[in-house]
């Protein structure tokens, strides 16, 4: 067997692909004096607009405000029931909460990790209000058959797109399939601005009212009372938030999202020496990816083969004590505590989640640290 190259020693489990280009772009706003609500985030939108072949784009403090304003936005709230995986961040689910709705939980396919679309109808109820369909770790999700059964109920849906940003479904960009998405621009995401949210449409009418709500119901933008009259004041027709994002992060969004095809490159080369080279161990299960679907890569999930006789967290504490970084794979938020009470019964998550764990994955992780990943994973599952 072949041992571990000496010239590496630890691999992290992710390191964000920032470099100095994004450090001069935060300074100059920094220096700028206008640090937020400013022409950077104007900036950022219109990228992720033009990228996701939508007419708006919102920017927000983080997915789960981004995905609250929409709930709100969307009138959903006690008395209403979301349709959701439970294998997911548990973010997923929380916002479902905090508007005052009910999650009810969906199991999802084997092979993708995603939303099942076959098992969506018979949870359809007379409160059923929404589906909250998840682009699991950066594979885009059936869309097309989710919203044909959204249209037929006469339901939302809700794309959360977190992972996704990059990636395409049946040739088109993900955040345009659904009549709204929501991207993270947290660390771990391809695109980051540290922390983040961003909200693609092309629902005027929508889009119009989530950046009211962003802001404390401001009907003025800083940037457009910043080119007005002194007398042209604001007013406020509705109870809004404060979840906004900075023109720091967008300063650094900007940047990441010109990087966006190369990042996307690296990592799609990194996942496939990983599938090319760890595909014959029985033990491992690779992940599946659609011939209609290009997944971005943001992580790549492993499963260990059901009757191996390996146990997923034995192989994760092997891998770490010859330094290579891993985490579980996508948790089952039903049976966290705070739902463990909604008693849902999803066999394929509760499989999913216990024999799943995922392995490094960046742009800037070198072939030295993949040619050393791989061998420890071949030494660990062979």
């Amino acid at each position: 067997m072949n041992k571990l190259p000496k010239t590496v020693r630890t691999v992290a489990f992710s390191r964000p692909g920032t470099g100095l280009q994004e450090a001069i772009a935060a300074a100059d706003v920094v220096k700028s004096g206008w640090i937020v609500g400013g022409p950077r985030l104007l900036e950022l939108e219109k990228a992720f607009a033009s990228t996701c072949n939508t007419k708006f784009a919102i920017g927000a403090s983080s997915w789960t405000t981004a995905a609250f304003l929409v709930l709100k936005a969307l009138g959903i709230g006690p008395g209403d029931e979301v349709i959701v995986p439970s294998l997911t961040f548990i973010a997923s689910v929380n916002v479902i909460r905090h508007v005052g709705a009910t999650p009810v939980f969906v199991d999802v396919d084997e092979g993708t990790y995603n939303i099942c679309p076959d098992k969506i109808e018979a949870l359809i109820g007379d409160s059923t209000k929404a589906i909250l369909p998840i682009d699991q770790l950066g594979l885009p999700c059936e869309i097309d058959k989710i919203q044909a059964i959204a249209d037929k109920h006469n339901l939302l849906v809700i794309q959360d797109a977190a992972c996704s940003i990059g990636s395409r479904f049946r040739d088109r960009p993900t955040g345009c399939g659904a009549p709204v998405a929501i991207f993270s621009l947290h660390a771990r995401k391809v695109v980051t601005t540290g922390e983040g949210g961003m909200i693609v449409t092309s629902d005027e009418r929508l889009a119009k009212k989530l950046r009211l709500l962003r802001h404390q119901g401001m009907s003025l933008s800083d940037y457009e009372r910043h080119g007005s009259l002194p007398t042209k004041f604001e007013e406020y027709p509705e109870i809004g938030y404060n979840f906004r994002l900075t023109d720091i992060q967008a300063a650094i969004g900007v940047v990441q999202m010109s990087r966006l095809n190369a990042m996307l490159e690296r990592r799609n080369w990194i996942a496939q020496a990983y599938i090319k080279r760890l595909s014959h161990l029985k033990n491992l299960q690779m992940p599946a990816v659609p011939a209609h679907i290009v997944p971005n890569w943001q992580s790549f999930q492993l499963c260990i083969s059901k009757n191996s006789g390996l146990g997923r967290n034995e192989v994760m504490e092997k891998l770490h004590a010859r330094g290579v970084a891993t985490r579980r794979g996508v948790m089952a938020s039903h049976l966290e505590p705070p739902y463990r009470g909604y008693r849902a019964d999803l066999p394929v998550t509760q499989d999913l989640a216990k024999r799943s764990f995922q392995l490094p994955i960046f742009p800037d992780m070198s072939d030295e640290e993949i040619e050393y990943v791989i061998l420890a994973v071949e030494q660990v599952a062979a």
